[in-house]
């Protein structure tokens, strides 16, 4: 592929500010500058290291990432009152251009899912649809947990209650969690495979009791990782990958 046509598909800017950037020596391959635009790069996986403006970068012809979202973000790209998850990013993954013409609307890096602005943890992004879809879709069951810290204590009459499920208020048939575990008395851990509108929120109410704080500690086979701290991002490896495809 020519380093123009890379760095576009990276998320650098069109195929002219791309051109420039490599014609004022701005960017090095394995670490040599290079600043002919049309210059051939080896795009296969996990070969091709370089950098823009002294930043470090690797190839990836589709991006997987995972942020821990702090509180006070919104999973929007267009936010209200509150600043966009998008804006602990780097530029180049909120820019990287649609892979195909169905997709010409869909720039950058898309959330999986959304979590509320109070809410914390394990956010998953990318700007595969098919990945997005699969993840999000209740018919591939992906278990996400979370843990609740809950106002009042817990009881084992609101645990059976959540397993067996509870209606809400837009719809008719009961929704159940896939596990819910009392960790301490004002500590839910509960696993869903559904993705309903303020769901966890909604359930603990039905059973009489509310969500003080929420943080999401794990996708499928996915955890959090103990060292990236709130704000933090970093690619998915191959084995989050295979974790998360159980």
């Amino acid at each position: 592929m020519r380093l123009d046509q890379m760095l576009f598909s990276q998320g650098f800017g069109t195929r002219r500010l791309c051109a420039g950037l490599i014609e004022q020596g701005l960017v090095t391959v394995g670490g040599q500058v290079c600043d002919a635009p049309d210059a051939d790069v080896d795009t296969r996986a996990d070969t091709l290291r370089y950098a823009v403006k002294g930043v470090d970068w690797a190839y990836h012809e589709r991006a997987y990432l995972m942020v821990h979202k702090p509180s006070g973000y919104e999973c929007s790209h267009r936010p209200g009152a509150w600043p966009s998850v998008y804006t602990l990013l780097p530029a180049p993954l909120r820019q990287r251009p649609p892979h195909t013409k169905s997709s010409a609307k869909i720039v950058g890096v898309q959330a999986v899912g959304r979590l509320d602005q109070d809410t914390t943890g394990l956010l998953l992004l990318s700007d595969d649809g098919a990945f997005i879809h699969r993840m999000n879709s209740p018919r591939h069951h992906v278990p996400k947990v979370y843990e609740v810290t809950t106002r009042h204590s817990l009881d084992a009459r609101q645990i059976e209650r959540l397993t067996g499920g509870v209606v809400l208020d837009d719809d008719p048939k009961p929704v159940a969690a896939a596990a819910a575990v009392a960790v301490g008395d004002n500590h839910l851990r509960l696993t869903l495979t559904e993705g309903k509108y303020h769901q966890v929120k909604r359930m603990v109410a039905a059973v009489g009791n509310r969500v003080e704080a929420l943080h999401r500690s794990r996708i499928g086979g996915l955890a959090l990782p103990a060292d990236l701290a709130p704000g933090q991002w970093r690619w998915l490896s191959s084995q989050d990958l295979a974790a998360l495809r159980g």
